[in-house]
């Protein structure tokens, strides 16, 4: 499928429908939001692995110029396609945005295409929003350490961490994990601007901000040879602390 204008388009694929009204699974108003970029070589694997918890997916193809779509397109998750490549706070904005139109939808997850995150994580944090205890919550690699994070990226994170306003305002271990879920209200309230990896530290300043309740919890990273060719460089954590102070600065 493709687009002759900038508008991203749609396709739904064998999305499992509940009959009568009976639930898919206890997860049937959960979904997962994955932005996509040139993810062919596991995509497929991601997603199939995903579905097995959670039958509710939104695949963001931003722009791809592999095989990403096919891919999506034989797994039963909806494909939403940016004729364009805009980065991954965009493809995350799109996807919330789709999500959200679907009927049911109460919970929302930021999920890498990679294999980084696990799903076991993504339901204990879902657990957490449904007994009130928090509108968003946030993944952290660093409240029980692992050795699974790369050395040079965990200096970068924790120095992104810490020299953040806003992330020492909501007292947060890890400010730029991907891996969020929130609640309607959350989801709905976020406006993602930053089209690059700034997106992280955008989505943090709003809830510094605003009144939402968030919570940070320990999440299991799996960094594979893949993901680790896929991750952020030193250069471009660098880049994201400079695109945040500049945004800063312009505010004043």
């Amino acid at each position: 499928m493709s687009s002759t204008d900038d508008r991203p388009t749609q396709a739904r694929t064998g999305v499992p429908i509940a009959k009568h009204g009976a639930p898919v699974s206890e997860y049937d108003n959960v979904w997962l939001v994955i932005p996509a970029y040139n993810e062919g070589q596991v995509i497929a694997e991601v997603v199939e692995g995903a579905r097995k918890t959670f039958p509710n997916i939104v695949v963001v193809d931003d722009g791809c110029t592999d095989d990403t779509a096919q891919h999506v397109m034989t797994t039963g998750a909806h494909l939403v396609r940016h004729p364009v490549n805009l980065g991954q706070g965009a493809a995350l904005q799109t996807g919330l945005k789709y999500a959200l139109e679907q009927q049911g939808a109460e919970y929302f997850a930021t999920f890498d295409a990679d294999g980084q995150h696990q799903t076991g994580d993504v339901e204990k944090m879902v657990a957490l929003l449904r007994q009130g205890e928090a509108d968003i919550v946030l993944g952290s690699r660093f409240i029980e350490q692992t050795g699974q994070v790369p050395w040079i990226k965990r200096v970068v994170l924790r120095t992104a961490a810490a020299v953040s306003p806003t992330a020492r305002k909501l007292k947060l271990t890890d400010a730029h994990n991907g891996l969020r879920v929130m609640n309607r209200e959350a989801a709905g309230r976020i406006r993602i601007t930053m089209n690059g990896m700034a997106h992280a530290s955008e989505i943090v300043s709003f809830l510094a901000g605003s009144d939402l309740r968030v919570a940070e919890v320990p999440v299991d990273i799996l960094y594979t040879d893949y993901s680790r060719a896929k991750g952020q460089s030193l250069i471009n954590g660098v880049n994201i602390l400079f695109d945040i102070s500049l945004r800063e600065r312009n505010r004043r």
